[in-house]
């Protein structure tokens, strides 16, 4: 498995246009809120949440091969937190020119298949993904909505395993979440994302 994850991360990389990183947000900083097209077709904004008390922002895509290794564990990130609050936005970040597969038809397809409950967003000029400063799929950004706005409290890996093997991984994205329902900060602010980099598009 760990071969096979290294041969498909050589063969995305391949396929990927370089573009110098954006700064993007950092833990502290106020997001912006935006409006996007879901997989319904209809326009979703963190704004529509109005009784949340945060966001599991998740960057992620169809064709990355970590993306799909995570797809289970962002779906049970969704069923754990929305409830309490903290619902899953995720959002595909790459150029569907470039890439076929993560193109609007097959995201509505594979959200479709794969039952998602939470939205799946296409950013389609990407410039939430630059406002973000995304680097990989996934990438998650947890927001806290307070009365001055939804605040960056964790930027990273949803984990420290990638392929899932390890019972004894450290989950950042639910400690986080935890930390922050029960009044705390996160322990751990900021891992780096480990994934499929970012497919821009051409000029842009």
């Amino acid at each position: 498995m760990k071969k096979m994850m290294t041969l498909l991360l050589i063969a995305g990389l391949a396929l990927t246009a370089f573009k110098p990183a954006t700064e993007g947000y950092k833990v502290g900083d106020t997001a912006a809120d935006f409006k996007l097209k879901n997989v319904d077709g209809k326009t979703i904004s963190l704004a529509n949440y109005t009784s949340a008390k945060g966001y599991i922002v998740v960057f992620t895509c169809n064709h990355c091969p970590y993306a799909q290794a995570y797809e289970k564990r962002i779906m049970e990130l969704d069923k754990m937190y929305a409830g309490k609050g903290y619902p899953v936005i995720a959002i595909s970040p790459n150029d569907p020119v470039a890439l076929p597969e993560d193109s609007y038809p097959n995201m509505q397809k594979r959200a479709a298949e794969r039952k998602y409950t939470f939205p799946y967003l296409l950013d389609e000029t990407q410039d939430i993904s630059h406002t973000y400063g995304v680097k990989a799929t996934p990438h998650v950004f947890v927001l806290q909505k307070t009365a001055s706005g939804n605040v960056v409290q964790y930027i990273g890996a949803i984990d420290d395993d990638t392929e899932n093997a390890n019972p004894n991984h450290t989950n950042y994205v639910q400690n986080a979440v935890n930390a922050l329902l029960a009044g705390n900060k996160p322990a751990i602010t900021s891992t780096k994302a480990i994934g499929c980099s970012i497919k821009w598009k051409k000029g842009a």
